[in-house]
């Protein structure tokens, strides 16, 4: 039988997981899906990915592809893999694509969202989903440096410690801050591509700014400095969302 493409479109709660890509010892999104469409196909899939997500971010729009030679058609493919699935992790979209289709390299750019509840109560609904936060911040300052984030930089000051890409350049397309009420924020980032933790890193340095630990001016400097040292902290992974993937 002949191999065909899929491409399959996720959304997970990456609360119990310990991120995308399959570890040894650990749970994670890529090891559950794939040994569920195993069992529905009869044979080992190998799911290729548009990008790892974090131990504990989530995802509204996690793309990745795989070939497969079963007979199942796709609707049903999907219908099926969702019986297996546990509650935390759905498939949204199951379609087949071109066989030179590839998640992660014909992916133009991503969009991620980091959400935070900035106010002296935190919400027990939806707690796993924000960072919460409960002094006040400076948000029109915050927002005035998210902006100076957008075009092509060297984004190596945002990137975790110990990462191998040779490459640190990345262009953010566009950026947003949003509220919704009086407490709940949301900060939108679409590049080409991030390097590991940018955003988070991005987003605990925001908040630096937001606390008076840094001026606008001195968050400005901060890349040319090409230093993970002299940013901020790393905003922790439940507040991160992959929200949509651009092809």
């Amino acid at each position: 039988m002949t191999k065909t493409n899929y491409k399959l479109v996720l959304e997970y709660d990456g609360s119990n997981y310990h991120g995308w890509q399959r570890q040894k010892g650990v749970l994670t999104i890529q090891e559950v899906v794939e040994t569920h469409l195993a069992l529905m196909t009869q044979a080992p899939v190998r799911l290729i990915a548009a990008g790892r997500t974090d131990a504990g971010v989530h995802a509204r729009g996690q793309v990745a592809n795989f070939f497969s030679e079963t007979g199942i058609a796709p609707e049903n493919l999907l219908r099926g893999l969702n019986s297996l699935l546990p509650s935390d992790i759905v498939a949204l979209e199951l379609t087949q694509v071109p066989m030179k289709f590839h998640a992660r390299f014909w992916a133009a750019s991503k969009i991620y969202e980091y959400r935070i509840h900035n106010g002296p109560i935190t919400p027990a609904l939806g707690r796993q989903y924000l960072w919460a936060i409960r002094q006040n911040l400076r948000w029109d300052e915050m927002k005035t440096c998210l902006q100076l984030l957008e075009g092509r930089h060297d984004f190596t000051s945002f990137q975790a410690a110990g990462s191998s890409v040779r490459n640190t350049e990345r262009e953010i397309f566009s950026t947003r801050l949003d509220s919704e009420g009086k407490h709940l924020w949301t900060i939108t980032i679409e590049a080409n591509g991030f390097l590991r933790h940018m955003v988070r890193n991005i987003v605990g340095t925001l908040v630096e700014v937001g606390r008076g630990r840094f001026t606008v001016e001195q968050f400005s400097a901060l890349m040319a400095t090409r230093d993970r040292k002299q940013a901020g902290m790393t905003a922790p992974a439940r507040g991160l969302c992959l929200c949509k993937v651009c092809y």
